[in-house]
C-alpha cells in the first residue's frame, strides 16, 4: 500500500468517529510522529511492519485513546515531547502561560525559576529552551512523571533540576531555595465535575494531575501561594494556570497571602485562565492592592 493511499484510508476510517478536520489532523500526527513522514502524497510503499503498526494505531484511535499517547509524542511551544499515561498531554493554554512569562521577563537575565507539578516537563523545558540563561528547577510527586520529564529534557538538550517532592508536605519546603519566579499548573478539577469530563481524558490521563477534593478545590493554589510567600525573593513573581471558573478566587487567595500587582490573563478563547502576582513590598514598603476585584 502506498503512503498516499494509507493516509487517505486512515482519514476515511477515522472520519465517522471524529469530525473530518480532527480525523485529518490525527492522521497527520500519526504519519509525522510514528513514521516520520511529512509528504502524504508519496507513491512509495509502506513496509509490512509499518502496515502492522498502522493497523494497531488505527484500532487504538477508534477506541478513543488520545493520539498523543498512541504515537508517544506531542508538540508544545514548537518543541517535541514524549508523553505517556503517567503525564498529562500539554495543552495550548499552557503554551500561553509560558509565553506570558517569557514576554514579562524578556529583559531579565539569570532568573531562578521553579515549576511545581511539572508532569511532562513542558513548562520548564520550554522556558529553558527559549531563555538558556535561566536556572530552572521542577517538582513533581510522581516518580513516573519525573522519568518522562527527564527524558524530555534530554530530548530537547536542556538541563533542568528535577526533584520528587510533594508540595503539600510542608516539611519538604526547607529543601528548596529562593526563586525569582514560581509557576504552576496544578490539579484544580473538583471530583464532582468528573462526570462532565471527556471519556478519553478519564480513561487515559492521570487522575492525580487533574482532580482535587470537592471540599477544598483550591488546596494546591493556596499551598503554593503560601510556599511562594516564603521562597520568592522580594519582588518575585508567582504564575498560575487556572480554571476559568476559579481565576477570581485564585486572585483573592494570592492577595490574602500577601501578594500585590495581581492580574488575570485571558486565553485565546477569551476565558480567564492565568493569574500572576508579585510578592514583597512596594517602593514605599507597603503592600499594594489587587488590581482586579479581589
Amino acid at each position: 500500500m502506498t503512503i498516499e493511499i494509507a493516509y487517505r484510508n486512515l482519514v476515511a476510517v477515522l472520519s465517522p468517529a471524529f469530525e473530518k478536520g480532527e480525523a485529518t489532523q490525527m492522521a497527520r500526527i500519526v504519519f509525522e510522529d510514528a513514521f516520520s513522514i511529512t509528504n502524504f502524497v508519496r507513491k512509495d510503499l509502506l513496509t509490512e511492519s509499518q502496515l502492522t503498526q498502522l493497523a494497531d494505531i488505527q484500532a487504538r484511535l477508534l477506541a478513543h485513546e488520545p493520539v498523543q499517547y498512541v504515537v508517544g509524542m506531542t508538540c508544545f511551544y514548537g518543541l517535541k515531547f514524549k508523553v505517556n499515561p503517567a503525564v498529562l498531554i500539554p495543552r495550548p493554554e499552557t503554551e500561553e502561560l509560558v509565553a506570558w512569562i517569557l514576554e514579562d521577563h524578556a529583559k531579565d537575565k539569570n532568573l531562578r525559576i521553579l515549576d511545581i507539578g511539572t508532569g511532562s516537563g513542558c513548562i520548564p523545558i520550554a522556558l529553558k529552551t527559549k531563555a538558556p540563561n535561566y536556572e530552572v528547577a521542577a517538582l513533581d510527586v510522581s516518580a513516573e512523571a519525573l522519568a518522562v520529564a527527564e527524558e524530555n529534557a534530554g530530548l530537547n538538550q536542556v538541563e533542568i533540576n528535577f526533584q520528587k517532592i510533594d508540595i503539600l508536605n510542608k516539611a519538604s519546603w526547607t529543601l528548596l531555595p529562593n526563586y525569582e519566579i514560581i509557576v504552576s499548573n496544578p490539579p484544580y478539577i473538583p471530583l464532582e465535575e468528573k462526570k462532565l469530563m471527556a471519556t478519553n481524558v478519564l480513561a487515559h490521563e492521570p487522575e492525580m494531575a487533574l482532580f482535587v477534593t470537592n471540599e477544598d478545590p483550591l488546596v494546591f493554589y493556596r499551598t503554593i501561594a503560601d510556599f511562594a510567600a516564603q521562597h520568592l525573593v522580594n519582588g518575585g513573581w508567582l504564575y498560575f494556570e487556572t480554571n476559568e471558573y476559579n481565576a477570581t478566587e485564585v486572585e483573592a487567595l494570592c492577595f490574602n497571602a500577601g501578594f500585590f500587582d495581581i492580574e488575570k490573563q485571558k486565553d485565546m478563547q477569551g476565558k480567564d485562565r492565568m493569574v500572576k502576582a508579585r510578592y514583597g513590598t512596594s517602593g514605599s514598603g507597603t503592600k499594594l492592592v489587587c488590581i482586579s476585584n479581589c
